[in-house]
């Protein structure tokens, strides 16, 4: 079968090639995988991976056999799959905790969206109490920052969204955002960050957390360090904090539900900004690191 797997070559990181077929644990599924979804992660860190190994975490299809412990979906359901290394291929074996049935409506390649970008967005927001709360979530216009836009809203909060040129604000007051915009502009404090950027602006919008308030750090796009100046991390009253975001795979199962519900309802949009073929993924990666794409990059496996 093909697959798109990891190559250290001088022009990798990336390539189809044929592989073995995949043999299914007991507690694994087999889709028939017919999108995969594209994560900048995913694209930066394959030089980290085995030469050879099938890469990709995202991806949608069709059940063609059954976990044999009987923990999963049954054959012909359709699935979305997230966070399942060795998915950007014809056919993987996937682990029933990473997958979820898809809703009748719900078409395959806004699934293959959700994996990465929709399940960090809902973890995040799910950290704390938003309803009533001003919420700012920066790199808005990417993946996880307008899924994170959207179910910010859907809980509750005022949603700022923060983006990097003002031509990127596009839609983003139409998710739910009540304000977007650029740094220059932003004012106000806010009781939760959802920070997709990092680098030097990650220290900016530190400034605008409130007291007691949350920057979660999800992400850095910018592929920059962070440099706090004496005295900026700490002040005077309830306590701000920081975190990084960790990608555990308890859970993924039941996010993906609760995300492909909403979708379901009409209630989130995936936001797909790219849609191709997997044979143009290298043009679909250097439109993502372009900041070309708004949202989500979903590519056609056949």
């Amino acid at each position: 079968m093909r697959a798109l797997v990891v190559d250290h070559a001088e022009d990798g990181p990336i390539r189809l090639a044929e592989v073995a077929e995949p043999e299914p644990a007991p507690h694994e599924c087999l889709v028939a995988v017919s999108h995969i979804g594209l994560n900048p992660c995913d694209l930066e860190h394959a030089g980290r991976r085995p030469g050879g190994s099938v890469h990709g975490r995202d991806a949608s299809g069709v059940v063609v056999a059954a976990a044999a412990d009987g923990s999963g979906p049954a054959v012909g359901s359709r699935v979305a799959v997230g966070r399942a290394w060795g998915a950007w291929a014809e056919r993987v074996a996937v682990d029933a905790r990473l997958l979820a049935v898809v809703p009748d409506g719900v078409d395959l390649a806004d699934a293959a969206a959700l994996g990465v970008a929709g399940t960090t967005a809902l973890r995040v927001l799910r950290t704390r109490s938003v309803l009533g709360r001003e919420v700012l979530v920066t790199g808005a216009s990417g993946g996880v920052g307008r899924f994170a836009v959207q179910l910010g809203a859907l809980a509750g909060a005022r949603v700022s969204a923060l983006v990097g040129a003002a031509r990127r604000v596009e839609g983003l007051r139409g998710l739910g955002a009540s304000w977007a915009g650029v740094l220059a502009d932003l004012r106000g404090e806010f009781d939760l960050v959802v920070d997709t950027v990092g680098g030097p602006q990650l220290a900016d919008v530190w400034e605008r957390v409130a007291p007691g308030g949350d920057l979660r750090l999800v992400g850095v796009a910018s592929g920059e360090r962070t440099v706090f100046g004496p005295g900026e991390l700490f002040a005077l009253g309830p306590a701000r904090t920081i975190s990084t975001f960790g990608g555990e795979l308890p859970g993924v199962a039941e996010e993906l539900a609760v995300l492909l519900d909403l979708m379901a309802r009409g209630r989130l949009s995936a936001e797909v900004g790219l849609r191709g073929d997997w044979h143009e993924l290298r043009g679909a990666a250097m439109a993502l690191f372009a900041r070309e794409v708004r949202g989500k990059v979903v590519l056609d496996v056949f």
